[in-house]
């Protein structure tokens, strides 16, 4: 009787599993990358900088104060990268919001409370404006944020005539240059509004939304999601966040100065694209944007003390 010869199956590999395998790193170096790079920066120009002035908690609160105002504002952009559109507006919202509040208290004798909130509420009515001509008109976002930064640039020069306003509003000045301990609050206020965009995009129908929207227009459509009523909401969240960080800086600083924010809108979103955001959308988080805020504030304030 013949034996039948057994033989062990032949392993094929899987071509599949090494596609998964390489688009999981890919998706974690991503992620990882800027955290790397802030850590490397520190490292940097804690031997290097000029008797090892970088490395102390002064200088460390120091370049969070800095960066405050920027994560408000970042948080806001955040949204608008994922959604796959550009807001080139911020800094002229910002500047605006910051003169207005300042020129009703000067003017007007207004209530301090009142001129902050007009102010914030600039942002808003600029942030509609914006998304109501990107969604239903069909004006692309880089024009239409362009054009709008350039009139509310404007409108700050005009109402200051090109001199800055010492007077701000006082609940401005607290938020600026106040302290809760020993943490200053407009730390405070940029770790609550990054904390509070983050939990929106990441657990709300509203932050699913945005992801598909960026990810697919096309297919977010199909799956029932208004994808114009997203943008527009999308843009009055950035408009309302360069409003408030307009607001507080002003407060900060002391004063409304129209040309305080002229590099903002560079540097807000270069933090959110070092961070790791897509500027084609769909990719992205808060969270990211808050190591990339930190790598943009370590670098600046790093190379002032080098030798």
């Amino acid at each position: 009787m013949a034996t039948q010869k057994i033989t062990a199956p032949k392993l094929t590999k899987n071509p599949g599993q090494g596609m998964n395998l390489a688009r999981m790193f890919r998706r974690q170096a991503r992620a990882l990358t800027p955290f790397f790079t802030l850590l490397i920066l520190v490292i940097f120009f804690s031997i290097f900088s000029q008797g090892h002035r970088f490395a102390t908690p002064e200088n460390f609160r120091n370049i969070l104060q800095q960066a405050a105002a920027l994560a408000v504002m970042a948080t806001g952009i955040t949204y608008v990268l994922l959604l796959g559109e550009i807001d080139l507006s911020i800094g002229g919202v910002a500047t605006a919001s910051g003169v207005i509040s300042s020129w009703l208290l000067v003017s007007l004798n207004a209530p301090g409370w009142l001129c902050a909130v007009i102010g914030v509420l600039v942002g808003v009515l600029v942030g509609l404006i914006n998304g109501l001509v990107i969604a239903k008109i069909g004006v692309p976002s880089f024009m239409t944020t362009l054009a709008m930064g350039t009139v509310t640039t404007g409108l700050a020069v005009f109402l200051t005539k090109g001199r800055p306003i010492f007077d701000v509003p006082e609940v401005a000045a607290t938020l600026g240059t106040g302290t809760l301990g020993p943490i200053p609050i407009i730390i405070l206020v940029a770790i609550v509004v990054m904390f509070l965009g983050w939990l929106v995009a990441r657990y709300t129908r509203f932050g699913r939304y945005v992801y598909m929207v960026g990810g697919s227009r096309e297919a977010a459509q199909l799956s029932g999601v208004n994808s114009k009523n997203i943008t527009i909401a999308v843009m009055v969240i950035s408009g309302m966040l360069a409003g408030l960080a307009g607001v507080v800086n002003t407060g900060r600083l002391g004063s409304a100065n129209p040309d305080i924010f002229k590099d903002a809108t560079l540097d807000t979103i270069a933090c959110v694209v070092l961070g790791g955001t897509s500027l084609f959308g769909g990719v992205g988080s808060v969270a990211s944007t808050g190591i990339g805020l930190l790598v943009f504030g370590v670098l600046k304030n790093g190379l002032n003390l080098v030798y």
